[in-house]
């Protein structure tokens, strides 16, 4: 069986895991409350005391529930309904939480304790009332045996992508070191880098152009009722803060282009700094190839067997790929529930439908105009990377895969790879540039916005600004977004309404964003 078919099954099982055993498994007792900012949040020893209050760290934290104390309140519509209030639960203390203690009061309710001491106190529920009618909790209890499945699962796929991850500066740094050196001409270099940026950029703009139209087509907000809305702001809301303060503190323009050039290029390969890495190792190459060949062959010998070694230790890491494939897409459906994909299917469906027609018209005219490639033998080639990106959601992490599926299965050379495709994995984010699009104008549906022809053009300038430069995580593009929507004018808390369903679409988009860096670098290599 082909490792792609595998990885394939790998994903099924990860599916069907997340749904059955996952925390918001409909077919499990939800019996327990997990909350994603403590401190957000009012845990009470008494809840009639407010002076047993103990301030609750940040971060998530996850408690048992005993009892549900609820009382009677008049909803929007004039209906008296009866609504959860106040939940007695027991905490299993960390440090966090007792360090969290400075006043003391835990100590003084239950005496001398340690970490690992299980206490009972009181959580309150925030109530949203709903437009419409009715109201909505915060936080929503879930299945605790569910959250113990996928704990259990977690650090598999946690392994499977730190062992891939391991390998992806040095094998970037030497792959790219030895591809420079082995050009020998420099106006060669300069003609792939700015054929290869003009191309990204181009492809990136295309991509947020589709992604406003298909939303415009679709009309996804009309789809989110107040009841909807409400849920999913206030079971979101709470998770803003980090999104927003990283997209506050983004570095400029200016910023980005100086930070490209690395201080100290020891520091920027101990952090992974991908953009600081490909400009050392272009100098780095330059500077080989001006020293001519015979004085350079042992540097580029030596890095010329660092890059065959790392080639080696990712089929040894793609070994284990279905089975850390099945942990991590467990772990993402299974935190997302069926609840969150069945109020956002239109939403996500859009972007989905908008990511399938950015592939098959840009990726599909690049493939067959520029490459010369048939695009059934192109989307063979690149099967593997593309189930990576799907299941890791990260380019960084799927590029040791894609550079082997270049070189071996598509006839790039080494010197392209290694340029075009560690350049695209930080600049080339047609997917999550096209996910902006949409997502832009179905926060301003869901709040009866009316964007003008101006505010599209400014989306499109600053997704296409804002993804050049993305780190290639999972989770990044929800930072960019929040700079979008600001330059637009959309109430970011519009975000707590797509960030239950972000990480799943991020899967897709990641893939759409590899594909794209494949593309480009089959385009290359026919082109020099």
């Amino acid at each position: 069986m082909q490792i792609y078919t595998k990885i394939l099954l790998g994903m099924a099982v990860g599916a069907v895991v997340g749904l059955t055993l996952g925390p918001n498994s409909p077919w499990l007792d939800h019996d327990a409350y997990r909350l994603r900012n403590g401190a957000q949040h009012t845990f009470q020893l008494d809840r009639a005391d407010e002076a047993s209050k103990i301030p609750l760290p940040g971060g998530p934290i996850q408690f048992e529930q005993l009892e549900v104390v609820e009382e009677s309140r008049v909803d929007p519509a004039g209906q008296a309904r009866s609504v959860p209030v106040w939940a007695r639960v027991r905490l299993v203390l960390s440090e966090r939480v007792l360090l969290n203690d400075q006043a003391g009061r835990i100590e003084k309710a239950r005496g001398k304790i340690k970490a690992g001491t299980a206490i009972e106190g009181w959580l309150a529920i925030k109530v949203v009332p709903v437009d419409g009618g009715g109201f909505e909790s915060d936080p929503q209890p879930i299945s605790g045996t569910g959250a113990q499945v996928i704990a259990t699962l977690r650090p598999v796929g946690q392994a499977f992508m730190r062992g891939i991850q391991m390998v992806i500066v040095p094998l970037v740094f030497a792959s790219l070191l030895v591809g420079v050196a082995g050009l020998g001409d420099v106006r060669k270099l300069g003609r792939l880098g700015s054929r290869t940026l003009v191309i990204y950029l181009g492809t990136t703009a295309v991509a947020v152009a589709i992604g406003l139209i298909v939303a415009h087509i679709i009309r996804p907000g009309r789809f989110i009722e107040g009841a909807e809305r409400a849920r999913l702001l206030a079971q979101f809301s709470g998770d803003l803060g980090a999104k927003t303060q990283a997209a506050a503190n983004a570095p400029s323009a200016i910023d980005n282009l100086l930070s490209v050039i690395p201080t100290n290029p020891v520091a920027s390969l101990a952090s992974g700094d991908m953009l600081q890495i490909i400009f050392f190792a272009v100098v780095f190459g330059i500077a080989l190839t001006s020293l001519g060949a015979e004085k350079s062959r042992p540097v580029v010998h030596f890095f010329d067997m660092v890059q065959q070694a790392m080639i080696f230790v990712i089929q040894m890491v793609m070994a284990v790929a279905p089975f850390g494939v099945a942990a991590l897409v467990a772990d993402v459906v299974g935190q997302s529930g069926l609840g969150v994909l069945q109020a956002l299917l239109v939403y996500g469906g859009t972007v989905v439908a908008g990511l399938a027609l950015h592939t098959v018209l840009v990726y599909g005219g690049l493939i067959r105009f520029g490459a010369r490639i048939a695009p059934t033998r192109f989307l063979r080639a690149i099967r593997p990377a593309q189930l990576i990106a799907f299941s890791t959601s990260s380019s960084s992490a799927t590029l040791p895969v894609s550079m082997e599926c270049a070189e071996q299965n598509l006839g790039v050379s080494n010197g392209v790879a290694s340029f075009v495709l560690p350049l695209g994995s930080t600049v080339n984010m047609d997917g999550t540039a096209l996910y902006q699009g949409v997502a832009a104008v179905f926060i301003a549906q869901v709040f009866g916005m009316d964007l003008s022809l101006a505010d599209q053009v400014g989306i499109v300038a600053t997704a296409t600004l804002a993804s050049v430069g993305a780190a290639g995580v999972p989770g990044a593009g929800m930072v960019t977004l929040a700079m979008v929507l600001t330059a637009a004018g959309i109430p970011q808390v519009g975000l707590a309404l797509i960030l239950g369903i972000d990480r799943l679409l991020d899967m897709f988009r990641t893939a759409v964003n590899v594909t794209g860096d494949l593309a480009v670098a089959a385009t290359m290599a026919r082109l020099e």
